[in-house]
């Protein structure tokens, strides 16, 4: 007999896979599902011993598997998907017994046969946002078989998944790459990079955090979004946004593939080092094309001069790239910035707690905002981002109080732009929140494209832009914006936010073919995002693709419950998307 005390640890390959939507499909019929399901762990079983694995947990109607190499795993991960996708070939859509499945790496306590420890925590979560009958992997998964395995991977970014503290590298599995010349392309759509511009292009990668303190990670990325909103008011210049410059983040890069990635000549990567009173900044542009080093430098400073040193940054990488500029451009580039230094500090944390779009983070990004604001109430870049919280906490379906959240979203953005009526990123959440919450349509649009005019660069301007004339009922404007917001930042975690507005966008134009394919994209990006199952559900039922439409309605009401169309109307305004509407009532879902 086991001991149950006996714990040891070794490195593995996990294989997680669960069943999708079981109690539904239990819901319908539980003897035909129990049958189908005893069907399929049978290939599945069968599968994980053909590839040397062995299976450790299993509960219901998830398994939990270890294998010896990450090869092994990911190989029986596809076998195990394209078996089971042939035994559901002749099943209506709603009785398929579909698996996720989630591959990671990673170190693991064996005890009594059975797997714990993050290594197991980490293929769960990466099982719950891979699509029904599709395999995601982690990043270190990544790395051991991108070379080996004639395979297509999707890099969904990083993702910030429960209870796991460090954010995660994920890939979605794909098809094998077909070797037949006759074979159909399967490009996978991180591959394809996007053109060099016509103009100067660059990317901006995170800065290494050497102050040997992990809580200085804000800092360093503070003065990275910085540096790259200092290089965006250059016109001239095309400049990648932060979130597709930040999926680089704690990675060793190969700048060429970086280059190649974001459709840029030109990365910039350093580190910042902040201790005793003073920062450092070391620095070096790097054609990316070439591989060759155009400049390198570094520059000290007192923490007193911060900002004097992100503007000399920025004025030595865009001399670099032309050499003759203009003061008055170098001028125009610098933007308000708080006059009290530790209000700054509060505002670099909101801004990192923004960016995880969690319940915590948003909440915890609106309290720093607020201590930021007490400290200098002259900060509008805190008021902006104080009132982007209150507006996500409405749209996300976080907020306790809706009607608080959206007068305080309002206030706030009024109050930013009454200090700082320049900065387009305020300009543009302004008008994108005055379209959700208040509807003066002339006004709004008015206040969108100011904030492109602004900043041509500003991948926040556009992608507002694009929500604002959508809201308007004007998707054939808002399209080219969604697009272009796309272009500034291709590997975008939130990309599935513009692909939506985009699919919803093309609905209202009756091309219900190109919406399907932007709601796909979008859930191959976040399968848990609400929006995108809307998108497809509408669609789907405006071509009388009545099953698949009920499928997609189904899987909404999955990762949203308490889902009606009122209530979707209540949190962001749609009143102006009637084919939208009309194809989430077909779609049959509760009004």
């Amino acid at each position: 007999m086991s001991d149950l005390t006996d714990v040891t640890r070794r490195l593995v390959a996990v294989l997680a896979a669960d069943v999708e939507g079981y109690s539904r499909l239990m819901g319908v019929d539980e003897v035909g599902t129990l049958k189908g399901l005893t069907e399929r762990r049978a290939i599945l079983d069968k599968l994980i011993v053909d590839y040397r694995g062995r299976i450790a947990n299993t509960a219901g109607d998830s398994v939990l598997a270890e294998f010896g190499s990450a090869l092994e795993a990911v190989q029986c991960a596809v076998e195990v998907q394209t078996a089971l996708a042939e035994a559901n070939a002749n099943l209506a859509p709603d009785r398929r017994i579909s698996f996720r499945i989630g591959v990671h790496i990673g170190d693991v306590m064996v005890r009594a046969g059975d797997l714990f420890g993050e290594g197991v925590n980490i293929a769960a979560r990466l099982q719950s946002i891979a699509k029904p009958g599709g395999a995601c992997i982690s990043g270190t998964t990544y790395d051991q078989v991108r070379k080996v395995l004639p395979i297509t991977f999707t890099d969904l970014g990083v993702q910030q998944v429960k209870n796991i503290q460090e954010p995660i590298r994920a890939y979605q599995v794909g098809a094998p790459i077909e070797t037949s010349d006759a074979a159909p392309a399967r490009a996978v759509e991180a591959e394809i990079a996007p053109p060099l511009p016509d103009r100067p292009s660059v990317a901006v990668l995170p800065f290494e955090n050497m102050s040997g303190d992990p809580e200085q990670e804000y800092f360093a990325d503070g003065m990275v979004e910085e540096i790259i909103t200092a290089l965006s008011r250059f016109k001239w210049l095309f400049v990648i946004a932060r979130n597709s410059s930040f999926t680089f983040k704690s990675q060793a890069v190969d700048i060429k593939e970086v280059g190649r990635r974001l459709g840029v000549r030109y990365t910039l990567e350093g580190s910042v080092r902040k201790a005793a009173g003073k920062v450092r900044i070391t620095g070096q542009l790097i054609d990316a094309v070439t591989g060759a080093h155009l400049w390198a430098d570094r520059f000290e400073r007192d923490l007193t001069d911060v900002f004097a040193l992100q503007d000399e940054v920025t004025v030595a990488v865009v001399s670099a790239i032309q050499p003759k500029l203009l003061q008055t451009e170098i001028a125009m580039a610098a933007r308000r910035r708080p006059e009290n230094l530790t209000a700054y500090d509060f505002y670099l944390r909101a801004m990192s707690q923004f960016y995880l779009t969690t319940r915590e983070g948003l909440a915890e990004a609106i309290r720093l905002a607020h201590r930021a604001l007490e400290l200098d109430p002259g900060c509008s870049l805190a008021a902006a981002l104080a009132g982007a919280g209150h507006m996500q906490n409405v749209l996300l379906g976080y907020a306790v109080d809706p009607q608080f959240d959206r007068e305080e979203a309002i206030r706030l953005l009024r109050l930013a732009l009454s200090i700082n009526d320049g900065d387009p990123d305020s300009v543009a959440v302004a008008a994108v929140t005055s379209a959700y919450f208040v509807g003066d349509l002339e006004s709004e649009i008015e206040m969108a494209d100011r904030a492109v005019a602004l900043n041509p660069n500003s991948f926040v301007a556009w992608s507002c832009r694009g929500q604002v004339y959508r809201i308007a009922g004007l998707p054939e404007e808002a399209i080219p914006s969604f697009e272009r917001a796309i272009r500034m930042s291709p590997v975008d975690p939130r990309l599935h936010l513009m692909l939506a507005g985009m699919g919803q966008a093309l609905i209202e134009l009756r091309r219900f073919d190109e919406a399907i394919a932007a709601g796909k994209k979008a859930l191959r990006q976040c399968p848990s995002f609400s929006g995108a199952h809307c998108c497809l559900a509408s669609a789907l039922a405006h071509l009388g693709r009545d099953a698949e439409a009920r499928e997609a309605a189904a899987h909404l009401l999955e990762v949203d419950p308490d889902f009606t169309i009122s209530a979707w109307i209540a949190r962001g305004g749609q009143t102006n998307s009637t084919l939208v509407l009309e194809g989430l009532r077909n779609a049959g879902l509760p009004a």
